[in-house]
This record gives structure tokens, sequence and C-alpha cells, in this order.
């Protein structure tokens, strides 16, 4: 679902007061961000409860359900709904979609990549055989059926409506398999043609379709369904700031500061204070970014003080991230806004 951060943000909201997270689930990843964070992470979401493929198609009956019609599920790249009954083969019926391709990683149908719920998704037959295990990105003709999707030889664009679903699949799926336990080692790359190897594109793609299209109302229900039966979650519809605060590529950049942005009070009212650590020395850009990347506010900071004050009275109540960037290193924080 696409909407402006602004006017959109009191939906955000109350879209994630549906969200079933067990309380404490993410503890061990608060405050983290980089590799620890994504550590973290898949450490909360391993080890799920798993299914055999012949099972997939009737739990895909439930985790995808049209809200409007029992009987119906909906499907991803088409968009439309179809009656549950129509499970099957031929061209005009609806099968698994395998959103990461399982030939990127060779698992095929086994479980727990091949029967992992939270990246497959109902699809018509003959548009799943033309996306293939094509990687994704932007450009390509559109397809005949799939009105909204476009491709070429090597990519497939989904519809704009879902193409931050399709990114938050890929993304869960780099977190949860990291070649433990005889499971591949999962890896977005910023490229196209990465099949046979464990790795799906486009990164850069997957990324900003993150940022543009935040989790709707059918995605939460769906990812509370899917924990209902696998005992995981995928985190970046939990919390979107996740992806960002793990693969934002200045996150790379000396990991020894990482956490060190002071941000107080927190939760805030109209004001915040900065606390910069005196190593970097204080001149730089603050940035105020949203849960989904998008940035919303650029102060330059110029003085030598090490506490800078920040005006948010601009700003709706809501979970920010912050970032100050120096010449040679960027620091990363977060902050509520309660009124």
């Amino acid at each position: 679902m696409k909407f402006t951060f602004v006017v959109g943000f009191s939906i955000i909201i109350s879209l994630y007061a549906i969200a079933q997270i067990p309380p404490g689930y993410y503890n061990s990843a608060n405050g983290l961000t980089g590799e620890s964070l994504k550590t973290a992470l898949h450490n909360i979401i391993n080890n799920h409860t798993e299914y055999p493929y012949s099972q997939t198609d009737e739990l895909l009956m439930e985790t995808d359900e049209d809200p409007d019609n029992s009987n119906n599920v909906i499907l991803l790249y088409k968009g439309t709904s179809q009656a549950k009954s129509t499970f099957g083969g031929n061209p005009d019926d609806w099968n698994r979609e395998h959103v990461w391709a399982k030939s990127h990683g060779d698992f095929g149908d086994n479980p727990p990549c091949g029967t992992d719920l939270h990246h497959m998704k109902p699809e018509d037959a003959s548009v799943n055989a033309d996306r293939g295990n094509k990687d994704f990105d932007n450009g390509g003709v559109q397809h005949p059926e799939a009105t909204g999707c476009y491709w070429d030889v090597d990519s497939w664009e989904p519809r704009d409506e879902v193409k931050g679903d399709v990114a938050r699949m890929i993304f869960y799926m780099s977190v949860r398999y990291e070649g433990g336990n005889g499971e591949p080692d999962l890896e977005v790359v910023d490229w196209v043609n990465s099949a046979p190897e464990p790795e799906h594109g486009k990164f850069s793609a997957l990324y900003q379709w993150h940022q543009d299209d935040p989790p709707d109302a059918f995605e939460i229900n769906r990812n509370n369904v899917i924990y209902s039966y696998q005992d995981n979650r995928n985190p970046f519809i939990d919390h979107p700031e996740y992806l960002i605060l793990i693969y934002d590529p200045t996150n790379s950049i000396n990991d020894i500061y990482y956490n060190k942005l002071g941000v107080f009070p927190n939760p805030a009212i109209d004001h915040v204070s900065v606390t910069i650590p005196m190593a970097l020395g204080s001149k730089g850009i603050l940035y105020v970014s949203n849960i989904f990347g998008q940035q919303l506010k650029i102060q330059n900071i110029s003085s030598v003080s090490l506490v800078q004050s920040l005006d948010i009275t601009s700003l709706p109540v809501g979970l920010y991230i912050l970032s100050f960037k120096s010449e040679s290193l960027v620091l990363k924080g977060k902050f509520e806004i309660s009124r």
C-alpha cells in the first residue's frame, strides 16, 4: 500500500497496533545496528516450525485469504482474487510462488527453505512460470496477464502495491538463512543473473521498494497468521526500521562507533538533544528519517558543541531514525515522539 509519510503516519501506527508481536520478542535486538542486528534477528527467527511441501497449499489458503471473500486467495503479482478451489497446475489455476526463487541456492521444495511460508505466495500458474527464477529489478515490458508487472530476460518487477512485500520477503530470507544446520547462506546482492548461487538481487531496487511501499494491513495480518504456524515472524514487517539499520550502506563505516549517538529525552515532545562523541569532532549533518529511511529533516552542525538541540515540533508522533554524518564517520540512533 502506497501513501505519503505525513498523511499516512497515523495509518501506519494503527496498522502496527494490530500486529500481534509477543511481548519481549525483539528484546535481544534492541539498540543494535549493522551485522550485530542481523545476527540478533537471525537468532530470534531461526529454527522455525517446519511443514511438508504437500501441506503448504492449505496454509497459503489461510495466510493469503481474501479479506472480502473467505473462499478466495489474493494472487501476489496479478493482484486478483481467485477461488481457493482452483489450486493446481493448469495455466489459469493458482499455485505456489517461491519469491526467493528456489534455484537460488538449490533448496528445491525441501524444508526449511523450500516450505518457509514467509516467502511463499499464491500466484497464477502461468504468471508464476513466466517469473521463473528471475531476479527482481525495475524495467522491462509490461506482462500481458499480470498488469503492472514488468519483465525482461533476467528480471521481474512486481506491481507497485506489493513491491515492499516482495522486498521484505527477500530480506527476511537473507537473515533467516545464514548457513547453519546444513542450511544455505542466502545473501541479497546488487546484480541480476545471480542463480544458481545462494544469492538474490537486486539489492538497490529491493531496498528502495521497501521504503516506497510500507507494510499494509494484509501483509501485517499475513505475518501474524504465519507466526501462528511457524512460530517465527518477519522482523521487517514488524519493525521496518530494522532493514534500514542493517543495510544502510553507511552502517559499514567504523563499527566501533555504533550506538554511540546519545538522544534525550526519549520519548521526546518538541526537542531532542543529541550527544556527539568527542572523537568525531562536531562538524557534520544531522538527518531525521522515518522508519522506512525517508529523510524528513536535515540540520547542519558547524559549532564546537558536542550536544546539539534538534527542533522536532513539525514532526508527528512516531518512531524516527537519527543519523549524524561527518567526513569520516556515521552514527545512528532512534528516538520516539510522544505527545
